[in-house]
């Protein structure tokens, strides 16, 4: 082949390819994305660690959607009364909400087990292990169900045991405790009920007020960075820390069920696994915060700092024990969540209590 007809037949050759690649070009649709999916989600706080905790588990979810979803988070009160939030997500009203369900336990006193229950010798952790692999879940969906609520909630962010409160003076007895008007939340107002209080359940921002007007006698709401920055320390000098009042207690995150369930089956993984990981985030965050304030208290602001007694304590689970039978004397499904809780208690609390070495002992010697 001479040089003149190879440079032909590459020029032809070359020409067809431009023209198919053209015709390829002309045949491919137009690559349209899709419009991002944004929820607006309401949180039950209007600031503090607890808003930060709620924008740390919407900021996940952002992240890992990118353009398909974005989660835009309200503070309290943005949209709807606190009271009001789960109705107006189950509404549509709201997306989402960020809060814990003694928020909403006067729909059904079964609520306030995913969260500020009886304890079992267990911690905010094993409750949540209940949930996820002792049937928990399943439960609180049926719970959902025979609400006919329009709901997919999710559980995260185990926290420690709340303290006893603020008090006027040292509590070295449960006797001192009686006829007290005290602040807390869910099941635990019928347990201090049972103990000879009187409770009043108040908002976390109306607490400091209602003692410092003399509304309320004593206060608890959950942690000591919390209660520093409602500025309980100006109202008293007495922190109890420790009880079983509410001694387990975690966020959940909601969302409204036809919403939900129109998300690809991704995005519904991506709301569902940033709550497991903003599960240790809490932890993580939230502990060495709690520390810190509760050393600022104590060495700054000049609180006096207690553990609860253990008699006190014993009193509480007597109180405990008597609300527990009462209720479920009346509600079975109750008294179906109470025995799903003591069967998952029993067996991974006989295996945590055998194997955990007493860590107190090894602070102790190391820091007296």
């Amino acid at each position: 082949m001479t040089e003149t007809a190879s440079r032909r037949k590459f020029l032809k050759g070359s020409a067809l390819a431009a023209t198919a690649t053209a015709a390829g070009t002309l045949a491919a649709p137009a690559i349209v994305k899709a419009a991002p999916v944004t929820l607006k989600m309401q949180a039950a706080w209007g600031g503090g660690i607890f808003l930060e905790n709620a924008k740390s588990y919407v900021d996940r979810v952002n992240a890992m959607a990118g353009d398909a979803l974005q989660i835009e988070l309200l503070p309290v009160n943005s949209v709807v009364k606190t009271s009001q939030m789960q109705d107006a997500v189950h509404r549509g009203v709201l997306d989402a909400a960020h809060y814990v369900p003694a928020y909403w336990y006067s729909k059904s006193q079964a609520a306030s087990l995913f969260g500020t229950g009886p304890c079992f010798g267990w911690s905010s952790q094993e409750v949540l292990g209940w949930i996820h692999y002792g049937g928990g879940q399943e439960l609180f969906d049926e719970l959902m169900g025979s609400l006919g609520l329009n709901v997919v909630s999710f559980f995260n962010s185990a926290m420690p045991a709340q303290p006893l409160g603020w008090f006027k003076e040292e509590i070295k007895d449960a006797s001192q405790m009686e006829g007290l008007k005290y602040r807390t939340v869910g099941l635990a107002a019928d347990v201090l009920l049972e103990m000879g209080m009187s409770v009043v359940q108040l908002p976390g921002g109306e607490i400091q007020p209602a003692m410092k007007s003399g509304l309320i006698d004593a206060a608890e709401f959950n942690n000591p960075t919390s209660d520093r920055d409602f500025g309980m320390q100006d109202v008293s000098k007495h922190y109890h820390l420790a009880s079983f009042h509410q001694s387990q207690e975690f966020f959940e995150v909601t969302f409204n069920k036809k919403k939900y369930e129109n998300l690809s089956p991704e995005l519904q993984a991506i709301l569902k696994y940033a709550s497991e990981a903003e599960n240790s985030n809490f932890y993580w965050h939230n502990t060495r915060r709690y520390a810190e304030d509760l050393v600022k208290l104590r060495d700054e602001q000049g609180v006096n700092v207690y553990r609860t007694p253990d008699s006190v304590m014993a009193e509480q689970l007597k109180a405990w024990d008597i609300v527990v039978e009462r209720i479920s004397g009346q509600d079975e499904f109750f008294a179906k969540v109470i025995e799903s809780q003591k069967a998952y208690a029993k067996d991974v609390m006989n295996y945590l209590n055998l194997n955990q070495p007493d860590y107190k002992l090894a602070y102790e010697h190391h820091f007296g």
